[in-house]
């Protein structure tokens, strides 16, 4: 069976649903462009969009797209379509991350289809979460997720969750010493109301959540060390639940394919009523991203920090709107 052509609004529809993907500071470093001869959707970095200081080698930016190529399938699998991707297909132009064969032949991938309701809900949470544990099946479930994609999904023993703690606060020191850092960090980061005509990137103050008190957790402060008025203070969980997301290799199909294993991981969490949070300030130090490896996993590359539990969801944050970043020829 071939599904049939994209119209103008099915195509709308499906890069609105990638675009809601979660990308580095909310940069959305992505641009589509449909070739609508072909049936073809392509993917390529918004080089524009990148973040020189905190992520140079854009192991970050090809993550996002992974996110955003990820959930392109999920949505395409909702709506009947069996798409066929090849990542990274031209290798004179690493620009193009991945082609999508939006009129595949074959019945859609029901697994794919069934994460479709998480997408509009997957926010970044960076509240409080309770002290109840994750149910040993729902983190198998993250696991086998992230394994379907080409990457692995780790929970951490509690002497090694408390190290990463400790990871996070060096991370955190050393960007408050980096003034090129912190700038791109204020760049992408909104502390004032939005307002109708507000940006349509970046993390605004509604997602920040709420000073810390107490011990280190894994949540990034995008205050950066600057006032934000009326933001709030709390004490954040004492045992985070934390996992590990890695890859055996390191290259841009690597990042891809972990970012399409991150944006599984989070819906399958979504869908079974966890909220999450992620940081990558300790990856951003080669030094530290080494030491944040689990050794007893065997994991060779550590990609993201995830963060699970149970509490408030997060805020939405804006997104670009879809003539910005979808091109049709």
């Amino acid at each position: 069976m071939t599904a049939p052509d994209v119209d103008a609004n099915a195509l709308t529809a499906l890069v609105a649903d990638a675009t809601a993907a979660p990308s580095q500071h909310n940069a959305q470093p992505w641009r589509f462009r449909h070739l609508a001869a072909e049936g073809v959707l392509r993917l390529y970095a918004d080089e524009s969009r990148a973040l020189p200081r905190t992520d140079p080698d854009t192991r970050g930016l090809h993550m996002g797209c992974g996110a955003a190529l990820f959930n392109l399938r999920v949505a395409a699998a909702a709506a009947g379509r069996a798409p066929v991707v090849r990542l990274l297909p031209d290798p004179a132009d690493p620009a193009l991350l991945a082609e999508v064969a939006l009129n595949g032949t074959g019945p859609p991938d029901q697994a794919l289809a069934a994460l479709y309701p998480a997408i509009p809900r997957r926010h970044s949470s960076r509240h409080p979460y309770s002290e109840r544990p994750i149910p040993a099946g729902l983190r198998e479930e993250m696991c086998e997720a992230a394994g379907a994609e080409g990457a692995q999904l780790v929970f951490p023993g509690t002497w090694h969750v408390q190290e990463l703690l400790e990871l996070v606060e060096d991370a955190e020191g050393r960007e408050e010493l980096d003034p090129g850092r912190r700038a791109e960090t204020i760049r992408w980061t909104r502390t004032g109301p939005a307002g109708d005509q507000g940006p349509s990137d970046g993390i605004p103050v509604e997602a920040f959540g709420p000073g810390r008190y107490g011990p280190a957790t894994p949540v990034r402060d995008f205050a950066a060390g600057r006032p934000v008025p009326g933001r709030g203070w709390a004490v954040f969980e004492r045992n985070p639940q934390i996992a590990l997301l890695g890859t055996g290799h390191d290259g841009p199909a690597d990042w891809l394919r972990a970012g399409q294993a991150l944006e599984r991981v989070l819906l399958t969490a979504t869908a079974g009523g966890l909220v999450t949070s992620m940081t990558s300030q300790t990856l951003e130090w080669p030094e530290l991203r080494w030491v944040t490896r689990d050794p007893s996993s065997g994991m060779a590359h550590v990609q993201m920090v995830i963060r699970f539990g149970y509490g408030p969801e997060g805020s939405p944050s804006p997104r670009r709107p879809v003539p910005e970043v979808l091109d049709v020829v």
